[in-house]
């Protein structure tokens, strides 16, 4: 089950991003960077509205995993469902309604547009509020297939809405009107598609029974606590990852955000490698704790953990040396592309610390221990947020992105070590050394040997690709090698393949 959801995850995951980052230029060419500065706060936004969640997805998602697991009846889960979802509904209206009060002070008051009319701003703001009240829904049923572990289900229609969501915004700007108000009112049709697919598939996922599912205040009660601790967790989080871009937000133009935005979009683009095998190993972890199999969960703990150093260390690695080189090839841009690569290069460096502690955090919340993220955190927006406020207005952007570091280091190198007291106590070492230590610094050597004997020249087009190829298979095949948890397995395969085929040739 983990091999088929891993990749499914990867593929429906990794063609979600390729079509929400592909098409960039082309927004940025008809559309301008004060309009791409909109289409990053609407991102934006739509982070910060999970704070109205009240942990209530990723609750949803657990509790379904349980269901699988026997440990609801299926009149009790579809309770559950029923009353979270009319929860939801009633705070996606409020959203859309208390964004589209607000549009008007938002486009005169706090963003600072040079080009774009306060008018245009406003109206796109109203398609926004909108967009984002159904796309808080849409996470309801998410997390219910996540849990259900129905994910090559979810993948596939993820994978089609997002290919509708974004070669048909082209056409759009390409041929209706090359206008932001446009772009949003795609975005509204095609969510409100998706979301009643998403309804439709989530409720054939369940067995008939005798009753549909009904509001119930127990049903929501019996997963108050768990749901109170991630909403806390949230809460701080979104503080830690999205104040940076909230301020600059205020203290720089709209086109110099636009910027910043370009370089969060590509290193915020490594989450969708290790989003796939948290989504695959967290049903699992859930199961061997509610066994009680600690030797189960220490083996998956493991592989979970180097597979992430793998993919994201790989990828953010590439990130940091080749930034440039990627950056001209995609946006065909150079002075572009020199303004926004230091960005790029720091922001993934961060964002990869911080994906290095996904899976210790999907083991604490498989034990439903959601404190220790919440004192983190906590200590984390004391220093962090103060920090900001310092550095921002000092050294601008830059400064933040370098915070975004520090802070994660900290996680990796403190935070973690209250975990290993608890749970997973004979495990420390071998995540620090074999999970995270060995398969980064093949990566990072390998990647520091192909900028060495493959100077960057600039010449453009296949060489320029060539290059970035070479640099994403050569780190990804070292990490692979290093990591034992993997390399094992992935031997015994290929070694069962070669004498499948050699026998088959016998006979």
């Amino acid at each position: 089950m983990i091999k088929k959801n891993l990749i499914a995850n990867y593929l429906g995951q990794g063609w979600t991003v390729l079509m929400s980052i592909a098409f960039v230029p082309v927004y940025i060419k008809y559309l301008g960077m004060e309009s791409y500065g909109l289409i990053g706060l609407f991102a934006l936004l739509q982070s910060f509205l999970v704070l109205l969640d009240l942990g209530m997805s990723p609750t949803l998602g657990r509790e379904m995993a349980r269901f699988t697991g026997g440990s609801h009846s299926n009149e009790s889960i579809l309770d559950l469902l029923r009353s979270i979802e009319i929860i939801a509904v009633a705070i996606a209206v409020v959203i859309a309604g208390g964004i589209a009060l607000s549009a008007d002070w938002i486009a005169t008051d706090w963003l600072r547009a040079e080009t774009l009319s306060t008018e245009v701003v406003s109206k796109a703001f109203v398609i926004l509020g909108l967009v984002t009240a159904l796309r808080f829904v849409e996470n309801i049923y998410r997390s219910t297939l996540v849990g259900l572990q129905r994910q090559v289900l979810l993948n596939v229609v993820n994978g089609l809405m997002a290919t509708l969501r974004s070669i048909g915004a082209i056409g759009i700007l390409v041929w209706v009107a090359p206008t932001i108000g446009a772009f949003f009112l795609w975005q509204a049709l095609v969510s409100i598609t998706t979301l009643a697919i998403l309804g439709i598939a989530t409720y054939r996922c369940f067995p008939k029974g005798e009753r549909s599912g009904r509001f119930s205040v127990d049903a929501l009660k019996s997963v108050l606590r768990f749901a109170g601790g991630m909403m806390g967790v949230t809460l701080l989080a979104l503080l830690l990852t999205q104040v940076d871009k909230v301020l600059l937000s205020k203290l720089l133009t709209l086109s110099e955000y636009g910027l910043y935005t370009l370089a969060a979009t590509v290193a915020g683009g490594l989450y969708m490698l290790v989003g796939p095998i948290t989504q695959a190993y967290y049903p699992k972890f859930c199961q061997f704790v509610a066994q009680g199999n600690t030797a189960a969960l220490a083996t998956n703990y493991h592989q979970g953990a180097q597979l992430v150093s793998i993919v994201v260390g790989s990828a953010a690695i590439v990130l940091f040396f080749f930034a440039e080189t990627l950056l001209r090839l995609w946006v065909h841009d150079a002075e572009l592309a020199e303004r926004v690569a230091p960005f790029m290069s720091v922001l993934s460096l961060g964002t990869l610390l911080n994906a290095l502690m996904w899976i210790p955090y999907q083991t604490q919340l498989a034990y439903g221990w959601t404190r220790l993220a919440i004192w983190s955190n906590v200590v984390a927006v004391a220093v962090f947020v103060p920090a900001i406020l310092w550095i921002v207005p000092q050294y601008g952007s830059m400064g933040a992105a370098w915070i975004w570091v520090i802070l994660n280091a900290g996680y990796c190198l403190i935070s973690v070590q209250f975990m290993y007291q608890r749970i997973l106590t004979k495990e420390k070492w071998h995540w620090y050394g074999g999970d995270v230590v060995v398969p980064l610094a093949a990566s990072l050597l390998t990647a520091k040997v192909v900028q060495w004997l493959w100077p960057v020249v600039w010449q453009g087009g296949i060489s320029d690709l060539a290059l970035l190829v070479v640099a994403a298979f050569a780190t990804l095949s070292a990490a692979t090698l290093a990591s034992s948890e993997i390399r094992k397995p992935l031997f015994n395969l290929l070694k069962s393949r070669l004498m499948g085929q050699s026998n088959a040739h016998g006979n």
